[in-house]
């Protein structure tokens, strides 16, 4: 290439790296990080109820002021300030608390910090909670009833933990067992404190019998609970067809037993309802 082309290539350089810089300058202008350095995000932890102290750094590279806002996501964050304004080549040390709520599960949250500048540029800082506390497992297993799609219970978590329960279910009739079902994992979760409602298929249930159903729900960390309810199961069509057949016979003896006293001269309290109506002056 000869030198003439070299010098005109020059400025085409020149101005290429003009148009990139400004994009690389904005982007490295400021940096949000954890105060002290060596961070590369936040860590604290605490029992429920417990008021965790940081500090976030804010850092202005740039030669004009930069006002950011400050923002918390995933655990509960309050900053000594929200909007900030830093000065040209500063760093602003900005306080902050994490409350750890009342009634938390012991176990890990994330969330992040968010510097977000006036034009919509953010950066996100990664902060790790760890609730501390005793860890409980307890479940019970209530409100169980019979119904025509099968069996329906509600779960309860009462526990610190979130649990996976299994459940077991067994039916005795009077004439033996008729549902006798091993424990198996059911697909729900239980958050601590949580309540759901589920049904279990029972399609062959029997048509005449009186049953006691039992279910048994257990759960990692040694939760368990039993319930029972017993239920009769009756025929009512049959029983109603029963009950019409008895009636139309006791109606058919009574018209017999009157048909008799009629004929063979019996006692007036049979004639007298026949007369009773001549008595009103329906005849007249």
């Amino acid at each position: 290439m000869s030198s003439a082309a070299r010098v005109l290539s020059l400025p085409l350089l020149l101005l290429s790296l003009l148009a990139v810089a400004p994009a690389a300058t904005a982007a490295e202008a400021w940096i949000v990080a954890p105060s002290g350095g060596g961070r590369p995000s936040f860590y604290t932890e605490g029992e429920p109820g417990s008021v965790q102290q940081d500090t976030v750094s804010v850092t202005n590279r740039g030669a004009e002021p930069l006002t950011v806002r400050l923002t918390g996501d995933g655990v509960p964050i309050a900053f000594a300030e929200s909007r900030v304004r830093i000065p040209a080549r500063t760093r602003a040390e900005v306080p902050f608390t994490v409350t750890v709520p009342t009634g938390t599960a012991p176990g890990d949250r994330s969330g992040e910090i968010v510097a977000r500048d006036a034009d919509g540029r953010a950066q996100r800082v990664a902060l790790r909670l760890r609730v501390t506390g005793p860890e409980l497992s307890a479940l019970t297993v209530e409100q169980v009833a019979v119904r025509a799609d099968g069996i329906t219970y509600v779960l309860v978590n009462r526990g610190t933990t979130p649990l996976t329960p299994s459940l077991a279910v067994r039916a005795d009739g009077v004439l033996g067992r008729l549902l006798d079902r091993a424990p198996r994992a059911l697909p729900v979760d239980l958050p601590p404190g949580s309540r759901t409602r589920l049904t279990e298929p029972w399609p062959d249930r029997p048509a005449l019998d009186a049953v006691d159903v039992r279910l048994t729900v257990t759960a990692a960390g040694g939760a368990a609970d039993t319930a029972q309810v017993s239920v009769r199961f009756v025929p009512w069509g049959a029983v109603a067809g029963v009950a019409g057949a008895l009636a139309a016979g006791a109606l058919f003896a009574v018209r017999r037993r009157r048909r008799r006293g009629l004929f063979d001269g019996g006692a007036t309290e049979v004639e007298r309802p026949l007369q009773q109506p001549e008595l009103t002056g329906a005849g007249t």
